[in-house]
């Protein structure tokens, strides 16, 4: 089973599949996908973890998720948008190469006997970028989101915390 959750900043999302994770399993994963990219983020991440709990198995890998074993259980990809990140600057901002891998990595993946909670970010419904290569992420975010969402057995879109079923 493959649920695709996403929304804006702030929107709810991470509570929403920690309770719906919660709610299929005694003991959920939940793989973060974070690069420690500076102190900002080390704080981040901490509070992250601090809100789990004893309850969850806490995995930290930035791409090739496909290696991990997760096999009969209840996961949590936070978030597809940093998975993204990483393959975007391991591939010197590499479009075509970037999604590549990505679409690569998640295709093996989600071949597992597993259920796979993913969280991504809608960036795309704001101003458009002046810069570039934020406009380039943004697009390539888009196409991400879609793929996995394509491959979804549910969707929601996460609203001011409320969830609205796509598919």
């Amino acid at each position: 089973m493959i649920y695709y959750i996403s929304g804006g900043a702030r929107s709810g999302k991470s509570s929403y599949a920690m309770e719906l994770a919660k709610s299929l399993s005694e003991k959920p994963v939940y793989l973060a996908t974070a690069r420690k990219w500076d102190d900002d983020f080390e704080e981040r991440i901490q509070r992250h973890k601090d809100e789990r709990g004893e309850d969850w198995q806490s995995l930290e890998k930035e791409t090739n998720l496909h290696d991990l074993d997760l096999s009969q259980k209840v996961v949590v990809i936070d978030c597809i948008t940093l998975w993204l990140t990483n393959y975007w600057v391991d591939s010197a901002y590499d479009i075509d190469a970037c999604l590549k891998s990505f679409k690569e990595d998640f295709d093996q993946l989600v071949t597992q006997k597993a259920t796979f909670i993913f969280i991504s970010n809608e960036i795309g419904m704001g101003l458009h970028p002046i810069e570039e290569g934020t406009r380039k992420f943004v697009d390539l975010q888009g196409w991400a989101n879609q793929h996995v969402a394509k491959n979804a057995d549910q969707a929601i879109f996460m609203v001011s915390g409320l969830p609205m079923k796509v598919k």
